[in-house]
C-alpha cells in the first residue's frame, strides 16, 4: 500500500511526508503548488519506466529528460483539460521501431494509467 501525509500548522505551507522523506507544498510560491506534485508525480513514473526499458533493452542512452506541461480547462470543475508530456533521450537515436516500442512500454506507467482511469477518490472527515 502507498501512503502520504499531509500537515498543516497554519497558513499555505503544508509538509507532504512519505517513507523517510519530506517535502514542501504551498500555493504562495515556497514549494511546489499541487498541481506541480501531480505533474511530477506523472514524468516521474514516465522516467522510471524509461530507466526499465533502456536497462532491459541495453540501450546506449546516456540520460533523458521528461518534460510534463498542462494548463486548467476553462470550463467548470477546474481539472487539467491535457497533459503533456515529452521525452528528450541523451545518446543515439532510436529507429522508429524502438521509439514505437518505447512509448508503448512507457503506457504501462501506474500514475498515467491511474490518470486515465478516473479513479474513485473518497474523501473521509474525521
Amino acid at each position: 500500500m502507498y501512503s502520504v501525509e499531509i500537515e498543516n500548522n497554519g497558513g499555505s505551507i503544508m509538509k507532504a511526508r512519505s517513507k523517510d522523506y519530506e517535502f514542501i507544498v504551498d500555493t504562495k510560491g515556497k514549494g511546489m503548488t499541487p498541481p506541480d506534485t501531480l505533474l511530477t508525480s506523472l514524468g516521474s513514473c514516465v522516467g522510471v519506466y524509461i530507466n526499465k526499458y533502456i536497462e532491459g533493452a541495453k540501450l546506449p542512452i546516456s540520460g533523458f529528460k521528461v518534460k510534463v506541461d498542462a494548463d486548467f480547462s476553462k470550463e467548470k470543475p477546474v481539472r487539467f483539460e491535457t497533459i503533456n508530456v515529452s521525452i528528450e533521450l541523451k545518446g543515439p537515436k532510436l529507429d522508429d521501431k524502438r521509439k514505437e516500442a518505447l512509448l508503448s512500454f512507457i503506457k504501462n506507467c501506474p500514475v498515467g494509467n491511474t490518470l486515465n482511469g478516473k479513479p474513485n477518490i473518497e474523501v473521509e472527515l474525521m
